[in-house]
């Protein structure tokens, strides 16, 4: 668990009442987006196959953001939903949240931390790159699709 004056950071299960809030407007933000709700190439996340899922709570206990990984072999994981509401955006939240999934893939024997995103998603391209991130072939699920940009960071 982290903490901070502004936040703090814990696992918790992928059914978490909160956790289902933030995911549900993160997808209608990205249908918004993308104009419709047919932008996820790959397999829809579930607490079948997410490995990790960690929220951020304010001082008062809402969940302000959340971010997930899956395992995809035996060096790699997947980072999914990565979320932060709109009112805590520029934070810091986000870039405290992508360490923690980061620490946790280390801690699990992962060396390398792998993600999809989009053009229509500019602010999460930005922020992936400026936290390390750098682009990759299309892996996967995403090898077809026309939509995605994915990248990758190695873990040291």
């Amino acid at each position: 668990m982290q903490t901070t004056a502004s936040w703090t950071i814990e696992p918790r299960h992928w059914e978490d009442p909160q956790g289902i809030a933030l995911r549900t407007r993160q997808r209608a933000e990205l249908d918004e987006r993308y104009g419709c709700d047919d932008h996820e190439p790959g397999p829809v996340p579930s607490a079948e196959d997410i490995t990790v899922f960690l929220m951020a709570f304010d001082p008062d206990g809402t969940a302000i953001a959340c971010g997930a990984f899956r395992e995809l072999d035996a060096a790699s994981v997947e980072v999914k939903r990565m979320y932060v509401d709109p009112g805590s955006r520029g934070s810091g939240v986000a870039a405290a949240l992508l360490a923690s999934l980061e620490k946790a893939a280390r801690e699990g024997g992962w060396t390398t931390v792998k993600l999809e995103t989009g053009e229509a998603q500019p602010d999460a391209i930005r922020f992936y790159e400026r936290e390390g991130y750098h682009r990759i072939p299309r892996f996967g699920h995403y090898a077809d699709s026309e939509i995605s940009l994915c990248f990758a960071k190695p873990l040291a």
